[in-house]
Formats: structure tokens, sequence, C-alpha cells
């Protein structure tokens, strides 16, 4: 039996990018409204020579999406969407797929594979400017599901390690895709 923990949302690059979203989103939208009343609410900057039609407009627009983006970002943080578990038993023959979602009816997210209805693993590193990397499990159906969220394996060589590992583990065919 393996088991892999998944992390979820709950980790420092989104709870980063919702501050720098939250004090963005605030800093535009004060400045937007500080066009249109003519006086200047932001401490930092003078933003009186903006005129409200139509720079005003787009900064309190792109402020409320900014901070709106960042109370999303919080909440997938604070229900640590995603996060679970993998498990791979030899003994039931299975693969358990486990995740948490938003709060609901649909929670908790459980898949589970039958061994005798996998066709194999497969394992995509591209590299790029937005690198990615992860595992896929292919079924005989031909659907493909991810093992792992894609900036979980940012080094190819444990994401190599870690296909391998359970291909051996499983006894299922490894493919580079």
């Amino acid at each position: 039996l393996i088991k892999d923990k998944i992390k979820g949302a709950r980790n420092f690059t989104n709870i980063f990018l919702s501050f720098i979203l939250m004090i963005a989103g605030i800093g535009f939208s004060l400045a937007g409204i500080s066009s249109y009343f003519n006086k200047n609410l932001l401490v930092i900057a003078d933003v009186n020579k903006i005129t409200f039609f139509p720079q005003g407009i787009l900064m309190l627009f792109y402020g409320t999406i900014a901070f709106t983006v960042s109370i999303y970002l919080f909440i997938t943080i604070i229900y640590n969407v995603g996060s679970g578990y993998n498990e791979y038993s030899k003994i039931d023959e299975t693969i358990n797929i486990v995740r948490l979602g938003f709060p609901g009816k649909n929670r908790k997210i459980f898949l589970s594979y039958k061994l005798k209805n996998i066709k194999m693993l497969k394992y995509i590193i591209k590299e790029s400017l937005n690198p990615r990397s992860t595992i896929l499990l292919i079924l005989k159906d031909k659907r493909e599901i991810p093992l792992y969220p894609a900036q979980n394996f940012l080094n190819p060589n444990k994401l190599e390690k870690k296909a391998l590992q359970i291909s051996t583990f499983l006894n299922i065919p490894l493919e580079n895709g």
C-alpha cells in the first residue's frame, strides 16, 4: 500500500498572491474612487491628475476584479481545495484518488479505479516559459486522470522517479508523453 498526500491550495504562493492582489485591488479601487471625488484617498501616490473617464473607471474596474480574485483565493486557502491523497493498493487491486472541494454535497471527491481497468501510467514533462509536469492514469476506455496537480513536480527527475515507483509497485506499463 502506497499513500501519497497531495497539497491543496494552502501553500505559500497562493497566500502571497492573494495578499498582493488584495493590496493592489484596494489601491486601484481607491485611485478610481479618488478620481471620481477629486480627492486624494491614497497616501502613497498623488492621483489628482487622473480623470475619472476613462482612467478612473478602468482603475476602479481593475481594482474590483483584483479584490474579488483575492477573496476567491482566500476562500480556496481556508477550505484547502485540492488537498487529499492518492492510495495505491495491491491487496484490493485499486487506485483511490481523494480530493477536497468547496463546501457542499460534493466537498469530498472520491474516485476509485480497479487495476484491471488501467491501461498504463503516463508522465508528461513540458519545459518552456511555463513548465508543466504531471503523472496521468490512462484507463482502457482512453480517459486520462491526473494523479498530481501540474505544479506539484517542478523537478523532472522527481516526477520520473515517482512515476517509475508507482508503475513498478502496481506492475503497470509506464510511458513518457
